[in-house]
């Protein structure tokens, strides 16, 4: 079974939905069978890479608020992704374009350290005092943590074309799909979860799409052809 999962580093949620969905495949019986695949999604596309902004005082003027209020709201993120044990930096985190960083992520999977690096993104985006915004030297010290060569992601953040088509054939699919927000999470392209549901809502849909799967259909007309098992392999009979 396949789970795609579109976020954003930028994303709050998207960084407490992951721990959600993380306990709960923890403890689904067949998730050893799981394929969970991180794909791209910019709450802010057209923003550009050196607009980077300290998050209390864009989000007091993006929902027309005073910067007490959003600072009461950052109060309850921090409250949330605290009791699923992660780190969340209490004040000055600002926010920035985040394109260059799903081109890495499109990277990472092709060497199968995409976890890895989410994790570290997710980790420096929140928990940690430097920005991980419009500084490539950042992001290189950070996808190096993640396993990945150096010199490999100097020469990707030096293309701007590098990855971009993958970053948005899942911008795109995720309109298609109908997402309008993230988190959001398929299972088998036939359930689909929107935001940081609790644990209990991840496992249930794991369960549902996994029951739902279809039964396996033989093809061929000779049910008993010859094949190895655990008894050894059938001799052909002249």
């Amino acid at each position: 079974m396949r789970v795609e999962i579109w976020s954003d580093i930028a994303c709050p949620w998207c960084y407490v939905g992951k721990a959600r969905f993380e306990k709960a495949l923890a403890s689904f019986p067949h998730r050893d069978q799981v394929e969970v695949v991180h794909r791209s999604f910019e709450l802010d596309p057209g923003r550009a890479k050196d607009d980077v902004q300290l998050v209390v005082p864009m989000l007091a003027e993006k929902y027309g608020m005073s910067e007490a209020q959003a600072e009461a709201a950052q109060d309850n993120l921090i409250a949330q992704a605290t009791a699923e044990g992660l780190p969340f930096a209490t004040r000055g985190r600002d926010s920035g374009n985040t394109f260059d960083m799903h081109r890495l992520l499109h990277f990472a999977r092709e060497q199968g350290r995409q976890t890895e690096l989410l994790d570290v993104l997710y980790r420096a985006n929140f928990g940690e005092e430097r920005s991980v915004f419009n500084d490539d030297e950042r992001l290189v010290e950070l996808a190096t943590e993640a396993g990945l060569d150096q010199d490999a992601v100097r020469r990707l953040l030096d293309d701007p074309q590098a990855y971009a088509d993958e970053v948005r054939a899942d911008e795109r699919e995720a309109a298609e799909l109908g997402a309008r927000g993230v988190p959001f999470f398929v299972l088998d392209r036939k359930y689909g979860v929107s935001g940081a549901q609790p644990a209990e809502v991840f496992a249930q849909a794991l369960n549902q799409a996994w029951g739902d799967r279809p039964p396996l259909r033989m093809a061929g007309a000779d049910a008993d052809a010859e094949a190895c098992g655990p008894d050894g392999c059938a001799v052909p009979q002249k």
